[in-house]
């Protein structure tokens, strides 16, 4: 399909015979592209993905999310809301609003990727322009690092606790420093291969490893004071929206940036309401599912919410012969997570502006990845606290970003990816702004992000704001999300983009 100016689309892509087998992302639903194969090495980076390069269908970001998020860090969410005073209506509502909506807005995301070809983080340099695009890449990038980095650790501690059983070795910060550098080589080998074996092994992962939560449930609910959670009494309002807001930013806000990276190989043809509803469901089935785990247990588990080695916490309500299941479930939810974090931050730094080859981006962040865990495991030795910060002050960047994009993606409806993705040295037309930067899309991005640092509190930092209600809810992001979106909004309103941007499919030759 071609987009037009107005936003419709042609019935037929050029040169394409219906009578012949119809349009190439359906004709080639189960075949790889020479540039995404299947088990090799991607080659494609930020450019977009022509239309006889498109494959599979919209149920497979089912797969894909499902297994990004089967991965005990939602156990620790669903301590963190038992710590908060939540009962257990209040916080089962609270993991079903705050993961489906921000999934939701993942899922919105995604469309873009559908329809453009490419990475939305390439895509918002039509609103901000190209150096106007960095701030947000960067901070999008340092998002995706200390992801990565938190679950290294904790993968690590796994390994290690692997070692401990299995091997009989002693306790070592030798051991834990081993346990990192295996972690960092097992997610660096799969973040390597590309997109299309990325896609086949969540798919894995959510059995496998899905499966195996399943099973380890009933031992983990024996472990749970039934008597403290049906007498527990509710939480006070503000506490159960600031719950929702913590759950949001630990779940799918810390996504937004990375959505249309695994949607931007899907055929046009698949239905953009499958795209959300696909990625909504396989995200929040998971998460929901081991935020209430993690809050039953925490009735008579003491310290997973605060622990940090979470994964030793949880294995203790476990009988000593499922220690190794368990442990296994841990590594390979977690590593699935943390690859797909490797691939995208690798993105980032295309659109940072890095000359490398895509997969070569990738052996840039995981030597950053492999160097913060270890500081963290031999230096540090705690980032229960950064990790609270780290969510809370990065969603107050990631969501003012994530609102502009929607709106300018409802405004202006086309664009010219030919320009946006680098192809050309300088951007060409309505994205030719003075300095590289469109004042407008940065401006109501800057001014977001400093409302939202107003009415955040954090171990690191306390808006000036922040008091009342906003002291306890962690509103702060929510805030700087609506006034982003409704700055630029009005904006563009006023001064709506020139239709002259068109969108354009097939890269050139």
């Amino acid at each position: 399909m071609i987009e037009s100016s107005d936003g419709s689309f042609n019935d037929r892509l050029p040169g394409v015979d219906p009578s012949q087998g119809g349009y190439p992302g359906r004709r080639r639903a189960k075949e790889y592209p020479s540039s995404d194969p299947l088990w090799g090495i991607e080659t494609r980076g930020i450019e977009p993905v022509p239309a006889s390069d498109r494959h599979g269908r919209a149920v497979e970001l089912f797969w894909l999310w499902c297994g990004a998020n089967v991965a005990v860090i939602s156990v620790v969410y669903g301590a963190i809301l038992a710590i908060m005073g939540l009962n257990l209506w209040q916080a089962a509502l609270v993991a079903l609003i705050g993961t489906a909506l921000s999934f939701f807005l993942v899922g919105v995301l995604s469309v873009s990727g559908k329809k453009r070809g490419t990475p939305a983080l390439i895509i918002s340099r039509a609103v901000f322009g190209r150096w106007g695009n960095i701030p947000p890449t960067l901070i999008s990038w340092i998002n995706l690092l200390g992801w990565e980095t938190i679950n290294t650790i904790i993968v690590a501690y796994a390994l290690a606790e692997l070692a401990r059983i299995t091997l009989h070795l002693p306790t070592s910060a030798l051991l834990e420093l081993a346990c990192t550098f295996v972690a960092c080589i097992l997610a660096l080998v799969l973040s390597v291969l590309g997109h299309a074996t990325l896609a086949w092994i969540q798919r894995v992962v959510t059995i496998l490893f899905g499966g195996m939560t399943l099973v380890l449930l009933p031992f983990l609910l024996t472990e749970v004071n039934w008597h403290a959670v049906v007498t527990k009494s509710p939480a006070p309002f503000a506490s159960v929206l600031g719950a929702i807001s913590i759950v949001g930013a630990a779940t799918g806000i810390s996504w937004v940036n990375v959505a249309a990276d695994y949607s931007r190989y899907l055929p046009r043809s698949e239905r953009s309401g499958s795209v959300i509803g696909w990625t909504t469901a396989g995200a929040t089935f998971p998460v929901f599912l081991l935020i209430a785990v993690g809050f039953l247990v925490s009735t008579k588990v003491n310290g997973l919410a605060t622990s940090t080695n979470p994964v030793g916490v949880l294995r203790t309500a476990l009988p000593a012969w499922l220690s190794i299941p368990y442990l296994l479930t841990a590594v390979g939810g977690l590593l699935a997570e943390t690859v797909l974090g490797l691939y995208s931050s690798g993105l980032n730094l295309l659109a940072l502006g890095v000359k490398v080859k895509r997969y070569k981006t990738v052996f840039v962040d995981a030597s950053v990845m492999t160097l913060g865990s270890a500081y963290v495991l031999l230096i540090s030795h705690s980032f229960v606290a950064p990790f609270e910060s780290f969510l809370e002050l990065l969603a107050d960047g990631l969501a003012p970003w994530a609102a502009i994009l929607v709106v300018d993606l409802l405004v202006r409806r086309s664009y010219d990816v030919q320009i946006l993705d680098g192809a050309n040295r300088q951007f060409q037309g309505s994205y030719s702004y003075r300095s590289g930067i469109n004042w407008a899309g940065l401006i109501s991005w800057l001014v977001g992000v400093l409302l939202g640092l107003c009415f955040t509190v954090s171990p690191w930092f306390a808006g000036p704001f922040a008091k009342g209600i906003f002291a306890r809810s962690s509103l702060g992001y929510f805030i700087a999300l609506l006034a982003a979106g409704i700055i630029y909004g009005l904006y563009s309103a006023k001064d709506k983009p020139s239709a002259s941007a068109h969108i354009a499919f097939e890269p050139a030759e």
